[in-house]
């Protein structure tokens, strides 16, 4: 199993492809072992792609907490380094693109081009959805509300309107919140913390400081990172992109073109 220590915690990772060094830090909850992930996508195709477990999560160990957002930029830094990784082009998706601000900003030379998806940069720039709070709901309550803010277009008049649809969507909601590491102790605790740490994610005022060039996308009907919190992630970060696609949050599945485009804006320069 591919581990590394990196400031005494053990962190779980996986890397394939071939060409340009390219490192995925994935969302809330993120756990190599549910599948499909990132390698089943077009990345590999293209790039020699690094993910890992964050601390806390997947196969990586539970460290004592609280944990901080400087920690988990912090922990991508050491997963390059300990690989010999001096720079690489970084995709950070949701909390991985919260993550990816905090390692643009603390380690600068570590990142070549960057992608930010479906994300904020907390603070006056705007928060994205307090996930926390979805804590102490139901299986069913917790599944129905996540589909919900995930794409706003799911509102009651479209369940009226497609309950066959719906009920398909909550059947699968409700079997992911029973994937891998949903219900190990450890992992629950891992959750808590990075939910925890997630609550003070605040790049705002920071984010002149970013000289990379620097993508910025999301979905036009995403209630986790509104579009007007990605509007202002962009404005904020000199000379970079905004682009918007036809979906919710999880636009990198929904709409075809994200990934090309992703991918065309990676491989320039």
């Amino acid at each position: 199993m591919p581990t590394v220590i990196v400031s005494g915690v053990e962190l779980y990772y996986e890397r394939a492809g071939s060409g340009p060094p390219l490192l995925f830090i994935s969302g809330t909850g993120g756990d190599l072992r549910n599948q499909p992930n990132v390698f089943a996508g077009p990345l590999p195709r293209h790039f020699d792609v690094l993910a890992y477990d964050q601390r806390g999560l997947g196969r990586s160990a539970v460290p004592p907490g609280p944990y901080t957002m400087a920690d988990y930029a912090d922990d991508a830094a050491g997963l390059m380094a300990a690989l010999d990784w001096d720079r690489a082009a970084v995709v950070g998706v949701s909390f991985g693109g919260m993550v990816a601000q905090e390692l643009t900003l603390r380690h600068p030379d570590r990142v070549g081009r960057l992608v930010l998806a479906c994300t904020s940069s907390g603070g006056a720039g705007g928060a994205s959805y307090p996930l926390h709070e979805l804590s102490d709901l139901s299986p069913e309550a917790r599944a129905e509300r996540s589909l919900a803010l995930a794409d706003t277009r799911l509102n009651e008049q479209w369940r009226a309107a497609n309950p066959s649809r719906w009920a398909e969507l909550l059947l699968g909601a409700q079997s992911q919140s029973r994937s891998a590491g949903a219900t190990e102790p450890e992992r629950l605790e891992g959750a808590r913390l990075q939910l925890q740490a997630r609550r003070g994610h605040d790049t705002w005022a920071r984010l002149g400081q970013v000289s990379c060039p620097t993508l910025v996308c999301g979905g036009r009907f995403d209630g986790i990172a509104p579009r007007e919190n990605v509007e202002r992630l962009a404005s904020a970060i000199p000379g970079s992109e905004l682009v918007f696609f036809e979906s919710g949050h999880l636009f990198l599945v929904q709409d075809r073109a994200a990934f090309p485009a992703i991918i065309e804006f990676l491989q320039r320069g």
